[in-house]
C-alpha cells in the first residue's frame, strides 16, 4: 500500500510536517509494509513558509523590518536557491498578530516592511516571488511596501507621504524614477483566495476594516482615498483596475502588486500545491490522507484538505481526512473528494490538553492507526 500525507498544520500545537510524521507512524502501525510519502501542505497563510521551504528543499532567512507600527519585526522568509525563489508571508512583516488590540488602527499601519523582505530577497538574487497575504493589520493599499521597492508616493511638497492609510490621504502623485531596476526582473505569485474589490460595500475598507480597528468614521475615510488612489494611479499605469476581483486582498495590497509589479493572483492552495509536486506522488498512491485542525463548512471553500482531495479525485484516488475537531457542516467536505473525516480527539479533555504536542501527535497516531486497521481489513 502507498499512503500519501498531505495535511495543513494544527495551529497551535503541531506544523504540517508533524501532523504528517504522526499519522505515518499510525499507519505503519496498521501495515508494517507500507509505503509512506509525507508532503508539507498550507493553503497560502500562516504556515506557508515553512511548509514550501520543506517541499522545495529550501532554507529559511531572517530579515529585522519596520513592522506595522512603525518599530522593527524581525521577518522570516524561506528561500530556494534551485530556482531563485522567495516564499514570503505578508503577515510576518505587517501581520495583525504583531500590533497589540489596544494599537489596531489602519490609519497607522504600514506594509514598509513588506518591501524591504522584497529588496531583501532581489538583493540575494531572487527574481521569483510566492507571497501570502492573509492576516494584514493595514489597509494603506500596499503604498508602504512599494515606497520600500523605490516608488514615489508622494504628497504635494513633493514628499513620501506618511505610513499608514493616512498616506494616502495626503497622495498627490505617484513617481517610478527610483524604483529598483531588478524589479522589473521579478514575477510575483500571490496567494490570494478572496474576489473583494478595492472600493466600496465590497472592498477592502468595509469588509476587512472592522477587523483591523477601524471605525464606521475610518472606513468611510480610508474607501475614498482609496478611490483617489487607483484614479491616480490609472493616470500612470495602465494595469491600474481597482474592480478587479482581488484588489482589495490585505488592504488594497492585491492592487499594488497587480498594478506595480509583474504579478497574478492565485489561489493560495493550487500555488502550494504545484510548487511542491504533490501531484507526482498522488499519481500511484492507493490512499491520499490530509487533514486540518478545524474542519467545517469554511474547509469547502478552498482550504488545504479540499484542495488536495480534488487533485486526488482527477485520479479517482479515496481520500481520508483527520481532524483536531470537526463541525456538523463538516459533511460538506464529502461533497468536494473527501471520502471519510474523523476527529482524533479521543477523550473528554480541555483544549489545552487537546492542542499540546505530545498529545496532539499520539491522537493523530492512534487514529490513523485504527483507521488504516479497517482500510486494511477490507483490501484482504
Amino acid at each position: 500500500m502507498k499512503a500519501v500525507i498531505a495535511i495543513d498544520s494544527l495551529k497551535g500545537s503541531l506544523s504540517s510536517m508533524e501532523a504528517g510524521y504522526a499519522l505515518a507512524e499510525g499507519i505503519r502501525r496498521a501495515d508494517s509494509s507500507a509505503q509512506v510519502v509525507v508532503r508539507p501542505m498550507a493553503d497560502g497563510g500562516e504556515g506557508t513558509v515553512e511548509a514550501l521551504v520543506a517541499g522545495m528543499n529550501g532554507k529559511t532567512q531572517t530579515v529585522t523590518v519596520t513592522g506595522p507600527l512603525g518599530t522593527p519585526v524581525e521577518c522570516v522568509y524561506g528561500w530556494i536557491e534551485s530556482s531563485k525563489t522567495a516564499v514570503i508571508e505578508m503577515s510576518g512583516a505587517a501581520g495583525i498578530t504583531l500590533v497589540p488590540d489596544e494599537k489596531r488602527n489602519p490609519l497607522y499601519t504600514t506594509t514598509y516592511g513588506v518591501g524591504e523582505v522584497i529588496k531583501d530577497a532581489i538583493a540575494k538574487g531572487c527574481r521569483r516571488f510566492l507571497v501570502g497575504i492573509g492576516g494584514s493589520a493595514t489597509n494603506d493599499g500596499g503604498i508602504g511596501m512599494l515606497q520600500a521597492l523605490g516608488y514615489g508616493f508622494l504628497n504635494s511638497e513633493g514628499k513620501q507621504v506618511s505610513f499608514g492609510a493616512k498616506g494616502l490621504e495626503e497622495l498627490a502623485s505617484i513617481t517610478d524614477t527610483d524604483v529598483i531596476p531588478e524589479l522589473s526582473e521579478c514575477e510575483f505569485k500571490i496567494a490570494c483566495d478572496v474576489t473583494n474589490v478595492l472600493c466600496g460595500e465590497k472592498g477592502c475598507s468595509a469588509v476587512f476594516g472592522p477587523q483591523k480597528g477601524a471605525t464606521p468614521e475610518m472606513i468611510a475615510q480610508m474607501d475614498e482615498w482609496l478611490a483617489q488612489y487607483a484614479k491616480l494611479a490609472q493616470q500612470k499605469f495602465e494595469k491600474a483596475d481597482p474592480l478587479k476581483p482581488g484588489t482589495g486582498a490585505a488592504g488594497g495590497m492585491g492592487f499594488a502588486f497587480l498594478t506595480f509589479t509583474n504579478a497574478v493572483l492565485e489561489s493560495g492552495i493550487q500555488i502550494v500545491l504545484r510548487e511542491i509536486g504533490l501531484e507526482e506522488d498522488i499519481k500511484d498512491a492507493d490512499i491520499v490522507v490530509t487533514g486540518e485542525g478545524r474542519l467545517d463548512g469554511q474547509s469547502a471553500m478552498g482550504k488545504a484538505p479540499v484542495g488536495v482531495a480534488k487533485l486526488a479525485k482527477k485520479y479517482q484516488k479515496p481520500v481520508v481526512a483527520f481532524a483536531g475537531s470537526v463541525t456538523k457542516d463538516a459533511v460538506e467536505c464529502n461533497r468536494h473528494g473527501i471520502d471519510a473525516f474523523f476527529p482524533i480527539l479521543r477523550g473528554i479533555m480541555t483544549l489545552e490538553e487537546a492542542m499540546n504536542v505530545e498529545r496532539a501527535k499520539a491522537n493523530l497516531a492512534d487514529t490513523a492507526e485504527q483507521v488504516f486497521r479497517l482500510w486494511c481489513a477490507a483490501r484482504k
